[in-house]
């Protein structure tokens, strides 16, 4: 029998309305499904395990302990490891913007130093501009801090700086969300020219910049653009995030974010409520592996195999989704963006495709606003070139299309046919 304490219990309060209103990552749930063995996924953008420098890492942890175990196991300041920090700035200044140990704040993967700026500039009922369609968690990271995510218009090559102007005048935002390098999920690129436009519209109309680049550095052709942070008019309002997940491993969970002084200061107060700091241990390992390693050639190495994958599925696509449907050609990245012809559902053709032991991400998730069902992401980075043309006859019978030799497309931001 229940005590009569129990029966006159009240319920306990209820969650917080953003916790209520936040959806699950369909990305997350689709990668569970695919999780068994023998399915390839083209679904999640995960980094391919054996071109991890498992050797150069375990050597770099050996070194932290043996430089100084009880520094590598201790509480450590919020801003970062000084020689991390310091190791962060000559990338970047090698990549063409100057910048200073003093600049950077280490971050538990850039998804935090996200989570860290939104929380610093966002109050609820704030408006918040995107990229259509734009990364999944940082719709959900904008959603649970309460603001109204409005859509920018773009084409192939990304944001329309007059529209984004036409935009910020009516809606009065508090910054831009962009990822203007590979962009996840479509792999498009904004052009140097577009990005100089952007930034001026930043400084006339007084908006914040926040620049996610974790994929910048896997570049297979084509020439570097600069960041947006790097343009006249964006050097006091643009917040970048970097990662070494891509570049290195997504488990050792480090990002950065370099910031104005300002900004970077309201970051670090935010980071002592989130985590008080970034693992010292993993922060050592890194500082000790890219003095010990020249990362650059690692990334060489990523870059080469990469650019084979990519190749690998774009050769295949004509013949694994239904005829009339097109692709663009990303310069880098992880990935490729495709749309269905009319009368076709992505999310349809991916119950068809988990049957078949072979998974995408439909892009309907990715959109603000009223998706487009028919697009779909296909990330080239986790499999071999001979898995990719498994996993493409397994794609193709899901669309049945089985022995199909068809041709696809292009999208407008190809160059060329696949």
């Amino acid at each position: 029998m229940p005590s009569e304490t129990a029966l006159l219990a009240s319920p306990p309060p209820a969650f917080a309305a953003r916790a209520v209103a936040a959806a699950g990552s369909p990305v997350r749930e689709i990668l569970a499904l695919t999780a068994r063995p023998g399915v390839i996924s083209f679904a999640g953008g995960l980094p391919a395990p054996e071109l991890f420098d498992a050797e150069g890492l375990r050597a770099a942890y050996d070194a932290a302990f043996a430089a100084s175990a009880r520094r590598a196991l201790q509480y450590s300041t919020t801003e970062g490891a000084p020689e991390l920090r310091e190791a962060v700035a000559a990338r970047a200044t090698a990549r063409g913007l100057e910048t200073g140990a003093d600049d950077v704040l280490i971050t538990t993967g850039s998804q935090q130093a996200l989570a860290l700026i939104t929380a610093t500039l966002v109050e609820p009922g704030d408006a918040v501009l995107v990229e259509n369609p734009t990364y999944l968690a940082a719709l959900q990271c904008f959603g649970q801090a309460g603001a109204r995510v409005i859509p920018v218009p773009c084409d192939e090559q990304g944001v329309l700086p007059d529209a984004l102007e036409e935009i910020v005048a009516r809606e009065r935002p508090k910054l831009l969300y962009s990822v203007p390098t590979f962009q996840n999920p479509t792999g498009r690129t904004l052009p140097g020219a577009r990005r100089a436009a952007v930034a001026q519209v930043a400084a006339r109309r007084g908006l914040w910049l926040l620049e996610d680049d974790p994929y910048g550095e896997l570049r297979f052709e084509g020439a570097e653009v600069p960041w947006l942070a790097a343009h006249p008019g964006a050097e006091d309002r643009t917040a970048l995030l970097g990662s070494f997940s891509k570049v290195m491993a997504p488990g050792l969970r480090l990002g950065w974010l370099r910031a104005p002084a300002a900004l970077r200061r309201a970051a670090v107060v935010a980071k002592q409520a989130a985590d008080l700091h970034t693992s010292t241990v993993d922060q050592l390992a890194a500082a000790h592996y890219l003095r010990a390693v020249d990362l650059d050639v690692h990334i060489a190495t990523v870059r080469a195999a990469y650019r084979e994958r990519r190749d690998a599925l774009l050769a295949g696509l004509g013949a694994a989704l239904p005829a009339g449907s097109a692709w663009n050609r990303p310069e880098g990245g992880m990935f490729v963006w495709a749309r269905l012809p009319e009368g076709h559902d992505a999310t349809a053709l991916l119950t068809a495709a988990i049957s078949r032991d072979v998974a995408f991400v439909p892009g309907a998730p990715f959109y603000t606003g009223t998706p487009d069902p028919r697009t779909l992401r296909l990330s080239f980075t986790t499999h071999t070139p001979q898995e990719i043309g498994v996993g493409l006859e397994r794609l193709a019978a899901a669309a049945g299309r089985s022995g199909s030799a068809g041709a696809g497309r292009g999208l407008p931001s190809a160059d060329r046919k696949p």
